[in-house]
């Protein structure tokens, strides 16, 4: 099943995908948020589209103890608001723990020794691609063990 993962921030919108048999989530783009949640929507439903998506994973923002913060709370309203745009199309919407994801993905832009600017251009990618990975990886783990 391709899935598309996506770091939702209040200014940017990082965004991955994985291949049709879920082994490897690569970073795609970073969308600028627009003025209303509802055209990032639309927004994220095109991409969907374009990339035969059946599943759009959300990065659920927990803090270290796994408790959800005002930022997960955040990202839980926007996938329910994203679940009423996308089940018209038969796309599932998950959401799955993405902590340190954008910590790890920083640090492995760093070792690349690529610059601060550039990293803040693709950093949210990364860490959408981190965080799907997580997400395949869990499934794959979970579904062996059945």
């Amino acid at each position: 099943m391709r899935c598309l993962g996506l770091d939702l921030g209040s200014k940017r919108i990082g965004i991955a995908l994985c291949d049709p048999d879920e082994r490897v989530a690569t970073p795609l783009q970073v969308v600028n948020r627009s003025k209303t949640k509802h055209d990032d929507h639309v927004t994220i439903r095109r991409l969907v589209e374009e990339y035969e998506a059946q599943a759009v994973v959300i990065g659920l923002p927990l803090n270290m103890s796994g408790k959800a913060t005002a930022a997960a709370q955040s990202a839980m309203t926007e996938a329910e608001q994203l679940r009423s745009v996308l089940s018209v199309i038969g796309v599932a919407v998950y959401v799955h723990d993405e902590r340190l994801t954008t910590v790890s993905a920083d640090r492995s832009l760093m070792e690349m020794q690529m610059k601060a600017d550039a990293r803040r251009r693709v950093v949210d990618k990364v860490a959408a691609a981190v965080m799907l990975q997580g997400f395949i990886d869990h499934r794959r783990n979970t579904s062996d063990r059945a």
